[in-house]
C-alpha cells in the first residue's frame, strides 16, 4: 500500500480525496474494470453490459475535438470522423456522472497549439517544439496557456458539480509520436508542471486527481505532482498475464509511493491470475473501438469471466 494517502493539491475537494482513498483500498484486493469510449453512443458500455449484465466501473473520455487549434481544411476524413466522434464528449460525461456511481477519467489528444495539420497531436503532423513553451514570452508558451484556458473551462463544469475525475495529460513520453514526447521525457514533465500549477494554483480546479501515464524514470515529474502512476500496455501478442513485470518496471521506474494503475491496454489482465497474485493495480482501462468491440483482442468469454469475478468491481 502506497505510504502517501492524500492527494498532492493540498487543496483537493473531499470527493477527490474520497476517490484517491477508493483507489488504495482496492489495490492489491480487487480491481477496478474500466473502459474508454470513442464516441458518445459509447457503443463501448453498451457492449460489455451486451455481453457481461455488467457496466464498467471506470469510463474513459477524451477533449481532443475540443483542441482550438485544429486544422479542419487539412485534415484527412479519418482525422474529421475522429473530431466530430468525440464531439460533446464532457457533456455526455457529465450526464453519466450525474445519472450513476461511475468514475470518470480523461485524457487529451491535444492538437498542437500552434501549426499542424490532420492528426496533429502526432508528432510526424505539426513542428511544434514543445521546448519553446518552456522559454518565457514565445508564441509557443502563449498558445500553450491559451489552449490550457479553454480547457480549464470544460474541467470546471465537473468542479462545480462536484465530480472528482482522474486527468490524464502528456501521456506515454516514453516514446516520441505525440508532440508533447516529442524533445523527451524531461520537456514533458516540465509541461506536465506547467499544466499542474496553472490548473491547481490559478484555476482551482481541486476535483482533479493527477495521472502520470509513463513508465520511465526521467520523465517522472515527481512525488508532489502525481496522485496515480500508470502506464499504456499494448503487448505485440496476446497471452494471459496480470502485467506483474510491467507492475515492476513502473513502480523501480517511477515511485512506490503512489497508487499505479494500466491507464491503457489492449489485453485485458487475466482476471484468474490477478486473483492469484493480488498485482496491486487499482484499475485497468481498456482501449476504445476494436480492442473492445468484437472478439479482436478481448473475447466475449474472456469478458464474462472478468465481470463475473468478485475481484473486479463493477458499476
Amino acid at each position: 500500500m502506497p505510504a502517501q494517502q492524500i492527494p498532492v493539491n493540498a487543496n483537493a475537494t473531499a470527493e477527490a480525496r474520497q476517490l484517491l482513498e477508493q483507489l488504495k483500498a482496492v489495490s492489491g484486493k480487487a480491481i477496478l474494470t474500466g473502459q474508454h469510449t470513442q464516441t458518445n453512443p459509447m457503443e463501448e458500455r453498451t457492449y460489455i453490459k451486451e455481453v457481461t449484465g455488467h457496466y464498467p466501473k471506470i469510463v474513459g473520455f477524451e477533449l481532443l475535438s475540443y483542441s482550438p487549434n485544429i486544422n479542419y481544411e487539412h485534415a484527412s476524413g479519418e482525422c474529421l470522423t475522429e473530431v466530430y466522434e468525440n464531439q460533446n464528449t464532457m457533456e455526455t460525461a457529465l450526464k453519466l456522472a450525474r445519472e450513476s456511481d461511475v468514475i470518470l477519467t480523461f485524457c487529451f489528444h491535444w492538437f498542437s497549439p500552434i501549426g499542424g495539420s490532420d492528426k496533429s497531436f502526432y508528432t510526424e503532423h505539426t513542428d511544434f517544439d514543445p521546448t519553446q513553451v518552456l522559454i518565457e514570452g514565445t508564441p509557443e508558451r502563449k498558445a500553450f496557456f491559451s489552449d490550457l484556458e479553454v480547457i480549464a473551462g470544460q474541467l470546471e463544469i465537473f468542479y462545480e458539480e462536484k465530480i472528482p475525475v482522474l486527468w490524464r495529460p502528456f501521456h506515454e513520453v516514453e516514446g516520441t509520436w505525440f508532440w508533447w514526447g516529442s524533445k523527451g521525457g524531461k520537456v514533458a514533465a516540465e509541461l506536465y508542471k506547467l499544466m499542474y500549477h496553472f490548473f491547481v494554483d490559478e484555476k482551482k480546479l481541486d476535483n482533479l486527481l493527477w495521472v502520470w501515464s509513463s513508465p520511465t524514470s526521467e520523465s517522472y515529474p515527481g512525488d508532489e505532482y502525481v496522485d496515480v502512476i500508470g502506464w499504456d500496455i499494448y503487448l505485440p501478442e496476446k497471452t494471459a498475464t496480470d502485467y506483474k513485470e510491467q507492475y515492476e518496471t513502473l513502480v523501480g521506474q517511477t515511485t512506490k509511493n503512489k497508487v499505479a494503475a494500466i491507464t491503457e491496454v489492449g489485453y485485458n489482465p487475466d482476471i484468474k491470475l490477478l486473483c492469484k497474485n493480488h498485482v496491486p493495480w487499482a484499475y485497468y482501462m481498456t482501449w476504445s473501438k476494436e480492442f473492445i468491440l468484437g472478439e479482436q483482442y478481448n473475447t466475449k468469454e474472456e469478458l464474462q469471466e472478468m465481470y463475473a469475478s468478485d475481484y473486479a468491481i463493477k458499476l
